[in-house]
């Protein structure tokens, strides 16, 4: 059976490349296979058939680039999503525009069975509520792209974490990534929560207010987002050390955890991972089963989205569950949003956050 799939927004993620990640030549000019588009590509069953933007020249490009007819690139998402039978949408629009391009992609006529949603979730609490209470009401499954979920190597490392008690009870994490906090930092925070299987309790932050995008995206206007970091305390009891403050030449993607059974470091952009195993009151360096080498940008985020893309299929084929749902990726937004609100209030926060305060809102791209 071959699945119909549309893409809404025709940016870099989508399928035409992005600064830091991609050849500068590439970027913009021809089609990337580390996107959407991509990952759809490299599947069996799923056919790129539509595609929908606010501006025309970027969808005549990418239409061009990805072999969509004319007739199908739309002008608009909304008349994407009433004129096409789609069984998954692809957002892969700025953060901001997630929520109304999420929530009308499952009420539309479309009718799709999944939603791919570009990560951060949302830009505040409420409406990554509301994109989670819709996607159930419609029966859609809602697939958020934290896309370090889709490469083998963290996979299997959440099997031993989880499964294989490699760490035992974690006491202490510290972790660190190169600013902004929802642009790239929700990558660093979904990793943690997802490796650890908890979510936050109380959160204090402190924000830089500096950031790169600006110049990266030629951006036409400020935003929120923003370097930052502080402390999370867990509800499993690991307090964690939040450093999302450096730029991105110098970045590395890095977590070290402190178990009662062993220690973890993680360096993701150097590619290093090393794991002690506390034997008879001794840290002993211990090679982790089943990982070759560590997880780089090269070798597996590149694989990453043709590997959600088969996740995808495996959704639509119902012959899997979700590994990367709505409310999990609702987690690293709660953390994004307490450190704002505890860096402006002078306070720590508590989480879940009270009513009032899942209604503010992180700008950013």
């Amino acid at each position: 059976m071959t699945y119909r799939a549309g893409i809404i927004g025709t940016g870099g993620i989508a399928g035409m490349g992005i600064l830091g990640m991609h050849d500068e030549e590439a970027i913009g000019t021809e089609k990337i296979d580390a996107s959407h588009a991509g990952g759809y590509h490299a599947t069996e069953e799923i056919e790129l058939v539509a595609v929908a933007d606010i501006n025309e020249e970027n969808l005549r490009r990418f239409g061009e680039a990805w072999e969509i007819p004319e007739s199908r690139q739309y002008l608009g998402h909304e008349p994407m999503l009433d004129a096409e039978d789609l069984d998954v949408v692809s957002v892969c629009t700025p953060s901001y525009l997630h929520h109304t391009h999420v929530v009308d992609a499952a009420r539309s006529d479309a009718a799709p069975d999944v939603v791919w949603c570009e990560k951060p979730i949302a830009s505040s609490v409420t409406d990554a509520e509301e994109m989670i209470d819709v996607c159930a009401e419609t029966d859609t499954e809602l697939l958020v792209n934290h896309s370090f979920r889709f490469t083998d190597k963290l996979r299997t490392l959440y099997d031993h974490v989880q499964e294989d008690d490699l760490l035992g009870d974690v006491h202490s994490v510290s972790a660190q990534f190169r600013m902004e906090l929802l642009r790239n930092s929700t990558h660093l925070l979904d990793t943690l929560v997802y490796l650890l299987d908890a979510r936050a309790e109380r959160v204090s932050g402190y924000i830089t207010g500096e950031n790169e995008a600006v110049d990266s995206l030629d951006a036409d206007r400020e935003v929120d987002d923003a370097g930052g970091g502080g402390f999370v305390v867990l509800n499993d009891g690991t307090f964690a050390t939040i450093d999302c403050t450096v730029p991105r030449e110098p970045s590395s993607m890095m977590l070290s955890f402190v178990g009662s059974e062993g220690k973890l470091y993680m360096n993701n952009d150097d590619g290093e991972w090393r794991y002690w195993a506390l034997e008879d009151g001794e840290h002993v360096e211990r090679p982790l089963p089943g990982i070759e080498g560590a997880w780089t940008w090269e070798d597996d985020y590149k694989g990453s989205f043709a590997n959600a893309a088969t996740h995808v299929e495996d959704l639509l084929e119902g012959t899997t569950e979700n590994h990367s749902t709505g409310e999990e990726a609702k987690r690293s937004l709660e953390i994004i949003v307490a450190l704002y609100i505890s860096h402006y209030t002078d306070g720590q926060v508590s989480v879940p956050l009270d009513r009032p305060l899942r209604d503010v809102t992180i700008t950013s791209w």
